[in-house]
């Protein structure tokens, strides 16, 4: 079966089909806009005038607030009309609203004193000279260009005086005086139909622009404004958050150095004590009792390989060279490896990071860990690492006898300064009884 090219399903060109609905749209727009300006012409000046003139007899107040919202009702309307010819989205109005515990006198008075409903007033009036314009451009470009081009159709209905038959056979040149009447009037039918477009276009523009900055002006206004408002309140807390980041930075940055100064004085440093005063025993054991010298040697020596393991176990907590070289899952592995307290470790490789965010995880697995050997009384734990798009969250669960916290003075004070520093989040759940579970979330782009 020979296979057939599939057929457009209209034969009408894309553009000419935007041209027909346009022309639909504006024309439509226009011819329907006078009798709508007509009628709200003729209530706005009604009401606006009863309302003034009997305004001191306090009468004229609902009257006026009742006109003011009959203009509501015309200009939410014109709004929906030029969303359409604009092509834009439909934008209602904003207007000021009485609070709920207000009096009568109040709520009449509210539309009375928003600028927006004088708007919608004014654009009544405006908008009645405008259209009055546009409907009778609209109405007589129509009828020119309908019956011109149709005039072949009717001409014959029509009848033609003699002396006028003749003028225009001598203009056109022309024997028949039919067809110099129909050639004349449907070329100046045919002008008016192509430039119809054009024309019904500019005029609904012209309208619909009008009635645009009137009646969303000032929504659009108080729009930007409040975008300015919201992109300064966000720029405020962009830098409220840089600054709490960097303050915490600062603060875990002290911490950390307390600490490390803490396990330096407690550890390495009394061992090279001990060492100094095991070496100086010796220099004086030599000549007297060389074999004391020898085991108080042997006793230095001990002390100094301590002292080596000590100052390996302060860099692993500071930066160790297998996060650097392998990656945090290693890393971890290797804590896992050292934990005096059995640890499953749960941690698909999420590919490498930024090193910050690195040492940053490292780190609160680290100092978890070392809490759970440390306070937790636990028998085993789980560290948990994953990376959940743009976030890494790393997490320590132990069946300890719970009751950590984050405060001052305990194991895991200087963890939330160090999350929050690098952007992240820290949480801390610790019941009496337990379980622990130590998590942070960590930003990795």
């Amino acid at each position: 079966m020979t296979p057939t090219a599939s057929l457009p399903t209209s034969a009408e060109p894309p553009a000419v089909r935007r041209l027909i609905n346009q022309l639909g749209i504006d024309s439509a727009y226009l011819l329907t806009g006078f009798p709508i300006a007509l009628a709200g012409f003729v209530v706005f000046v009604t009401g606006f005038s009863l309302g003034v003139g009997m305004f001191i007899t306090l009468a004229g107040i609902p009257i006026l607030t009742a006109t003011l919202f009959a203009a509501r009702g015309f200009a939410e309307l014109e709004r929906w009309r030029i969303s359409r010819v604009l092509d834009v989205p439909h934008v209602g109005g904003t207007y000021k609203r009485a609070a709920r515990d207000a009096g009568v006198w109040r709520r009449l008075f509210a539309p009375i004193a928003d600028g927006q409903s004088w708007l919608d007033l004014l654009h009544g009036v405006i908008g009645f000279i405008v259209a009055t314009v546009t409907w009778s451009i609209a109405v007589g470009w129509w009828a020119a260009a309908v019956g011109g081009t149709l005039t072949v159709v009717y001409d014959w209905t029509i009848p033609h005086p003699p002396h006028k038959v003749d003028s225009l056979n001598e203009l056109l040149g022309m024997g028949d005086s039919t067809t110099a009447r129909v050639t004349l009037y449907t070329a100046i039918g045919l002008f008016f139909l192509l430039t119809l477009p054009i024309v019904t276009r500019l005029c609904a523009q012209l309208q619909a622009s009008i009635a645009k900055a009137l009646l969303t002006g000032m929504t659009d206004l108080r729009a930007r404004i409040a975008g300015l408002e919201r992109a300064n309140a966000a720029a405020e807390a962009a830098t409220a958050t840089a600054r709490s980041q960097r303050s915490a930075a600062v603060s875990a940055e002290s911490t950390a150095l307390r600490r490390l100064e803490r396990d330096i004085h407690d550890g390495p440093q009394q061992r090279l004590v001990r060492l100094a005063m095991d070496l100086g025993r010796a220099e004086h054991q030599l000549d007297t009792d060389p074999e004391a010298a020898r085991r108080t040697v042997a006793e230095a020596l001990l002390q100094t390989r301590e002292t080596l393991d000590e100052l390996r176990a302060l860099s692993r907590g500071i930066a160790p060279p297998i996060l650097v070289d392998r990656g945090l899952v290693a890393a971890v592995a290797a804590l896992a490896g050292r934990s005096t307290v059995p640890v499953e470790l749960d941690a698909p490789d999420p590919g490498r990071l930024d090193p910050s965010v690195e040492s940053t995880a490292y780190f609160v697995l680290a100092e978890a860990l070392t809490n759970v050997a440390k306070h937790s009384r636990a028998d085993e734990c789980q560290a948990i690492v994953r990376r959940d798009n743009d976030h890494l969250l790393v997490s320590v669960v132990d069946n300890g006898v719970g009751g950590a916290e984050l405060s001052k003075g305990h194991g895991l004070a200087g963890l939330a300064d160090r999350v929050h520093a690098a952007g992240g989040e820290l949480t801390l759940t610790s019941p009496p009884g337990g379980p622990t579970v130590v998590s942070a979330r960590l930003p990795c782009q």
